[in-house]
């Protein structure tokens, strides 16, 4: 990632990361009454209050920086056909495998990218979110594999989501001229 140092390119990653964020809240919620197994439902459910609470920490940092609350900007067509991808799929397995093993590895990184390439003080309080954010990502992995190993779930199709999303440059939508 690009060193972001202005006021409005942060905006723009801040209100991107918050669009992904709505987005795995409403794809989990659109998964959990169709999904049969009760553990995974209730792991859903558990994430969905996760994902609702990192929009809103995301939402409320917009307006800090100069655009309105909970400023959201969809990522680029590549990013989102990634997103789109992850989205349709069916079995339980494909679900928590496209969300847990191919999407949030990627989005983890980019995280970390948007950490790496911002300045520590006068963008600290975005680190502060997104690094809590990184954590809580981290944890949801980590519990998500153990129920794949509870249910003895297939792999599913997230190790080539994954290749996929890590092959898309940058999430950020290109700045219209």
């Amino acid at each position: 990632m690009t060193i972001l140092k202005s006021v409005s390119a942060r905006a723009d990653a801040v209100g991107t990361f918050r669009y992904v964020s709505v987005w795995l809240m409403e794809t989990a919620a659109r998964w959990t009454p169709s999904t049969p197994e009760m553990e995974a439902k209730v792991m859903f459910g558990r994430h969905i209050w996760d994902y609702a609470q990192m929009a809103d920490a995301l939402g409320k940092r917009t307006f800090e920086l100069r655009r309105h609350e909970h400023y959201t900007l969809r990522p680029g067509p590549a990013y989102d056909a990634v997103l789109k991808e992850a989205g349709a799929a069916r079995s339980t397995a494909d679900r928590i495998s496209a969300l847990y093993d191919g999407v949030l590895p990627g989005l983890i990184a980019r995280y970390r990218d948007y950490v790496a390439g911002t300045d520590k003080i006068l963008d600290e309080p975005t680190i502060v979110i997104v690094e809590r954010i990184v954590q809580e990502l981290e944890r949801q992995r980590a519990e998500a594999s153990e129920l794949k190993a509870e249910l003895k779930l297939a792999s599913g199709a997230g190790p080539l989501l994954a290749a996929r999303e890590k092959a898309v440059g940058s999430m950020l939508a290109e700045a219209v001229a």
